[in-house]
């Protein structure tokens, strides 16, 4: 499997961070205590307990879960964040949003409803 994990033994620091390369395809649930970039193709939920960034070339076909999330490729699902999500300019979404905050780029497509709560409202969802 293409996923790379680089966990260094911190005590109660979230320091690791998996890379799901381009041309990767990973096919069921992701769970990261850490944080996770994703360039490759994500076909299940994903939830990520630091920061997930979606490249470019990346797509998610599930549901994702993390504290920060920011899009550039394609998502296919609900998604929850607890603090900021964004949007670039090339990301391509279809489904719901959660978030306290949202920030679109230009260019952006976004088909689905938004709720923006605060962080507290958002875990309880979970």
């Amino acid at each position: 499997m293409a996923l790379i994990g680089g966990n260094k033994e911190s005590k109660g620091s979230n320091v690791e961070i998996n890379i799901i390369a381009n041309g990767t395809v990973i096919e069921g649930k992701i769970v990261s205590q850490g944080s996770m970039r994703i360039d490759g193709r994500v076909i299940g939920n994903v939830h990520v307990n630091g920061n997930l960034t979606i490249g470019t070339t990346g797509e998610v076909n599930g549901d994702i879960e993390a504290k920060n999330v920011i899009i550039g490729g394609k998502v296919n699902g609900t998604i929850v964040v607890a603090e900021k999500l964004v949007f670039e300019s090339k990301a391509v979404i279809k489904g719901d949003v959660r978030a306290s905050k949202l920030v679109v780029d230009e260019g952006a497509i976004f088909d689905g409803k938004c709720v923006m709560t605060g962080a507290s409202t958002v875990n309880k969802t979970s």
